[in-house]
């Protein structure tokens, strides 16, 4: 399945913006997660969402950012609140699931740039 990020922008410090993932086919079945990457920084986890509605956060982004699914559009949404300069960085979406003690992200499509001023 090929997917695909959209929506990402500039936002103030405190302010909100929702990213979207779409894929190539229907995602219904799929658990399908979130993980960004900050310039110079290594690929960081943002969360997973699994098919049957449960979801995990990185601990960087909990309480301030929700992933949702739309299966009628066949979307998945990243809900950012309360945003940070840090989290600054480019957001990929993509197959997730629970590996070896943690969970593993593949077939991440071209991602979207998220940039929160100070």
């Amino acid at each position: 399945v090929q997917l695909q990020a959209s929506g990402g922008g500039l936002v103030q410090t405190g302010g909100s913006l929702r990213l979207s993932c779409t894929g190539s086919e229907a995602l219904d079945y799929y658990a399908i997660g979130w993980i960004r990457q900050a310039p110079g920084k290594e690929r960081e986890e943002v969360g997973c969402k699994s098919s049957s509605d449960g979801s995990h956060y990185a601990d960087s982004v909990k309480g301030r950012f929700a992933i949702s699914r739309d299966n009628s559009k066949n979307m998945v949404y990243l809900e950012m609140n309360n945003l940070r300069p840090e989290d600054t960085a480019v957001y990929h979406c993509g197959l997730c699931w629970y590996g070896v003690g943690e969970y593993e992200y593949e077939d991440l499509g071209q991602g979207t740039l998220v940039t929160v001023s100070s």
